[in-house]
């Protein structure tokens, strides 16, 4: 059993967060979301279909997630999955395994990213404030992605990064 609905995924299994530098909306989400979908179609560890599912988030997020009690992922599979997101990157036109940017939604709920010196001048100019939804892309399973990917910066290890108030 290859691809299921993200939803059907327990919150124990495996994730793996990319965020893409921009917004990918229209044609190129369509594209970008194509390419994934075949990916994990066809996705497979030593010969066994992974049981997998992808979601994707405000125009930059998408997770992919594994149910490693039913297939586990190989390193093999993992790079895989990594090489096909940098084919997508050419066709979509932008970076989407880069993990050194920060993420938080702005006041007009719009999603906003730079490195970690941007987000600490952000921080220092008041644009980010420990009430800031910010987003963690370092969670590990289906169950963080669901409950705790997107919260307030004082609930999050990006807090160290912000001017103390």
């Amino acid at each position: 059993m290859p691809r299921v609905a993200f939803d059907a995924l327990p919150n124990t299994a495996r994730l793996w967060v990319f965020s893409a530098a921009g917004p990918v909306t229209g044609a190129a989400a369509e594209a970008l979301l194509t390419l994934v979908d075949g990916h994990l179609d066809r996705w497979r560890a030593h010969g066994v279909p992974l049981v997998c599912a992808r979601d994707w988030r405000d125009h930059r997020f998408l997770a992919i997630g594994v149910d490693e009690a039913a297939t586990g992922a190989s390193g093999c599979s993992i790079d895989a999955l990594f090489h096909a997101l940098r084919d997508a990157e050419r066709e979509v036109g932008t970076s989407l395994v880069d993990s050194a940017r920060l993420f938080w939604r702005d006041a007009d709920g719009v999603v906003q990213g730079t490195d970690r010196p941007g987000f600490r001048a952000a921080g220092a100019a008041g644009v980010i404030a420990t009430d800031t939804p910010v987003f963690d892309t370092t969670v590990e399973t289906v169950g963080a992605w669901r409950t705790a990917f997107e919260k307030p910066a004082r609930e999050s290890w990006q807090a160290r990064l912000l001017p103390p108030r």
